[in-house]
C-alpha cells in the first residue's frame, strides 16, 4: 500500500468532523511530500527542533501539530507557526507557551493532556489538576493561549476493554467540562485520542482527532 492509498483509506472511513493527523516524526521530507501531494495537510511531530526544520523546508499551507512531550526550553522553536500543541501537561509549560506566543503576537491553541493510562511513563494532568488549573488566578492571566480541548494516550496493551475504559473516562470528563461555565480562554472542542493501534476504539468513544503514523507511513525510521 502506498502512502496515498493509506491516506485515502482513512479519509473514506473517518466520521464527519474527525481530523486525521498524519504523524510524520522521523519520516524524511520526501515521504511527507508524498502525503502532501495526496492532498493531506495536517501533520504531527513530537520533537520541536525536527518540527521547526520540517516547517522551514515544506510547503507553508501545512498545519503542524506538536503531539509529543514538550520541554519548556523548546517552545520558542515552534511558537511562530504551530497550529495546535496537544501535549500541555503542566502550568509551567503553559506559562512558557503564553510568553513565547506574546513575543510573536499569536494566540496558540493547546490541548490539556490527561494521564489516563495505567503506565507510569505517560505524562499528563489528573482530572482534579485540570479543574484546579483552569480556575486558578495564574491561568486567568494567560491571554496568548487558548485551550481547545483535551488529549490522552491509552495504556499500550492488547486488552481492548481497558483501552476503551480509559478513553471513555476521558470523554466523560471532556463532556463534564463542556457543561460547566469555563473561562473565556477555554472551550471543549477537540478530543485528541487514538493512534494506529487503538484509533477505532477512540472513534467509538468520541475522539475528534486521531494521530496515525505507522499505518500511513509504514514502520518508523529510528534515528
Amino acid at each position: 500500500m502506498s502512502i496515498k492509498n493509506n491516506i485515502a483509506k482513512y479519509r473514506q472511513n473517518l466520521p464527519a468532523g474527525v481530523t486525521l493527523i498524519a504523524v510524520s516524526k522521523t519520516q524524511p521530507i520526501e515521504r511527507i511530500l508524498e502525503a502532501y501531494e495526496a492532498g493531506h495537510r495536517v501533520f504531527g511531530e513530537n520533537k520541536a527542533q525536527e518540527l521547526q526544520l520540517k516547517y522551514e523546508t515544506l510547503p507553508k499551507d501545512i498545519q503542524w501539530h506538536m503531539i509529543g512531550h514538550l520541554q519548556t526550553n523548546k517552545v520558542k522553536y515552534i511558537a511562530p507557526f504551530v497550529q495546535l500543541i496537544h501535549s500541555v501537561d503542566s502550568l509551567k509549560l503553559l506559562l512558557e507557551i503564553n510568553k513565547q506566543a506574546q513575543k510573536v503576537s499569536r494566540v496558540i491553541p493547546c490541548l490539556l493532556q490527561l494521564h489516563i493510562a495505567e503506565e507510569e511513563t505517560k505524562f499528563g494532568f489528573s482530572q482534579e489538576e485540570v479543574t484546579n488549573l483552569i480556575n486558578s488566578e495564574d491561568f486567568k492571566q494567560l491571554s496568548n493561549i487558548k485551550i481547545s480541548g483535551l488529549m490522552g494516550m491509552a495504556t499500550f496493551t492488547d486488552n481492548q476493554d481497558q483501552v476503551r475504559k480509559e478513553f471513555r473516562t476521558l470523554k466523560i470528563f471532556f463532556d463534564s467540562l463542556k457543561n460547566i461555565s469555563l473561562p473565556s480562554t477555554v472551550s471543549m472542542e477537540e478530543l485528541s485520542m487514538g493512534m494506529s493501534g487503538d484509533y477505532e476504539i477512540a472513534l467509538e468513544e468520541g475522539s475528534t482527532m486521531i494521530r496515525i503514523g505507522t499505518a500511513i507511513f509504514g514502520e518508523r525510521n529510528n534515528y
